[in-house]
């Protein structure tokens, strides 16, 4: 019998106000460990509590994939690109087959904003003839641009990522536009500075009819090990410092201003609320709440 995770729900899309959302699940990989990525500072005995009081293995890990379509102001938006046929032989890399499943083409994208560039968000952009969406323009962190390009704050375990990022991201430089913290990337989204995670990570704030979604890419890489102990160093973040700060600033605001939040590594539908529990946070998935 094959050793796999099977999750059946591959899209979730939902109205907020005049904009339709919907989070697509590019796959899922079980990892044969917990630290490292996660809870680096903590001893085994530690960990196996931490995951036997919610109730997890402590030796292995489901990492989920979770692009998102935003569909507003005339504009198709995607946010990440996820694997791509990269991605197949892992079970990962299924956006573009399940947009398509949505009846969504890719050829239908008019814009494709990244968070930032580690694999799992840019490696998509290249279909088997050329880029995967043809129609689409660009839009990136001219931070997160800029300091990949120079490569001079890269950490060695990411030169590999670098080789793919001026592969695959700088020919595309022609069709970008250059993000600023603040800055309109369509009219109801608004980009936002979150770096550490990478150089220059951005979340993006959706805005329309009144009710708000952030998408926050990878502030948080697990619903457990990342909001439970924020301040606890993560192998995936290339400033783990500056990450840390990052990840608990956004914790507090999305608990208490009780945003309705997407997750590129929650559990799929990756949309839910951060609570505030203690001097920690929890994930509470959404259910119903975008149906009514």
């Amino acid at each position: 019998m094959t050793d796999r995770t099977e999750i059946r729900a591959e899209l979730r899309r939902f109205h907020l106000g005049e904009a339709q959302v919907t989070t697509v699940l590019d796959g899922v990989v079980m990892r044969d460990a917990v630290r490292p990525p996660f809870c680096l500072d903590k001893s085994d005995d530690e960990l196996q509590a931490i995951a036997a009081a919610n109730r997890l293995p402590w030796d292995r890990m489901a990492h989920g994939f979770v692009p998102t379509l935003v569909e507003t102001a005339g504009e198709t938006v995607l946010i990440d690109a996820g694997f791509g046929a990269a991605g197949h032989a892992d079970g990962t890399g299924q956006l573009v087959e399940r947009l398509g499943r949505a009846g969504v083409a890719a050829a239908d994208v008019t814009l494709v904003a990244l968070t930032h560039v580690h694999p799992d968000h840019i490696l998509g952009l290249r279909g088997p003839d050329g880029d995967a969406f043809p129609n689409a323009r660009y839009a990136i962190g001219r931070m997160e641009f800029d300091e990949w390009k120079s490569g001079a704050r890269v950490p060695p375990q990411r030169e590999k990522n670098r080789e793919m990022f001026l592969d695959i991201v700088v020919p595309l430089a022609e069709r970008m536009t250059f993000l600023e913290d603040g800055d309109t990337v369509v009219p109801g989204l608004t980009a936002e500075a979150a770096f550490g995670h990478s150089p220059g990570h951005m979340m993006y704030r959706l805005e329309s009819g009144g009710r708000q979604v952030l998408i926050w890419g990878d502030i948080a890489n697990h619903y457990v090990f990342s909001l439970r102990h924020p301040e606890s160093p993560v192998a995936f973040d290339d400033d783990r410092e500056q990450a840390i700060a990052t990840r608990k600033r956004v914790l507090d605001m999305a608990a208490a201003d009780d945003l309705m939040v997407i997750g590129h590594h929650m559990p799929f539908p990756a949309l839910g609320f951060v609570e505030r529990d203690g001097p920690s946070y929890r994930w509470v998935p959404e259910t119903y709440q975008t149906s009514v």
